[in-house]
């Protein structure tokens, strides 16, 4: 998928029709268990062709993606989620651990061309690196589950794991930190809980 030329920019937007709508928002649900279908290196590499031209700070594009799909694999990274979450995810023909590269910075001179000094900002400034490496690896994770849904595929988020015990498996040299998994796949006959209410407008929206 290329970029969009400069042609296409100036055309109107375009509205996604109700099933578009509702596979990305009003219908997706977090699936609790997952059918045998498998999904190919194709789908996957997709996915992140779609996330990654969503917008992030500075064009900072901090998160990286760990695809886990093998038996060796599952098994390191099994025993280092909740015990609740682990049927979830042993169900789940991919594992993905998304990660935030806290040296982010590294790649701004080819990431952000026009401002040549950027690199050497973040670098002597290891607070503000953190923060845009914690705050954008998460914006993109959002874009991230956006995108598998987009798919046909879907996505099951989780926080309960031990990230100590990740990183040191997979990411020993400490330059990735994890900060979410998501189980990836084709949704089983049963997966869904009953969904739970969400916030009405009137407790979130104000106006000035």
């Amino acid at each position: 998928m290329s970029a969009p030329s400069a042609e296409a920019l100036l055309e109107p937007l375009p509205r996604l029709d109700e099933a578009g709508l509702a596979a990305l928002f009003t219908r997706a649900r977090t699936p609790n268990s997952f059918a045998e279908t498998p999904v190919s290196d194709e789908e996957l590499l997709s996915v992140w062709e779609l996330a990654r031209w969503a917008p992030t700070e500075a064009n900072s594009q901090p998160l990286r993606v760990l695809y886990i799909r093998t038996p060796e694999g599952r098994a390191r990274v099994m025993k280092h989620l909740a015990e609740g979450n682990r049927p979830k995810s042993d169900s789940a023909p991919v594992i993905a651990v998304l990660a935030a590269d806290t040296q982010f910075h590294d790649h701004l001179p080819d990431l952000l061309p026009f401002r040549p000094g950027a690199r050497e900002v973040f670098d002597a400034d290891a607070e503000k690196r953190e923060s845009v490496a914690d705050y954008n690896s998460a914006l993109q994770a959002g874009y991230f589950i956006l995108a598998v849904r987009a798919l046909g595929l879907a996505a099951g988020p989780m926080k309960g794991f031990d990230a100590a015990g990740l990183d040191a498996e997979f990411f020993p040299d400490g330059r990735l930190r994890s900060t979410l998994v998501v189980n990836v796949g084709h949704p089983s006959e049963r997966p869904w809980f009953h969904r739970l209410p969400r916030l009405e407008h009137g407790h979130v929206i104000t106006w000035a």
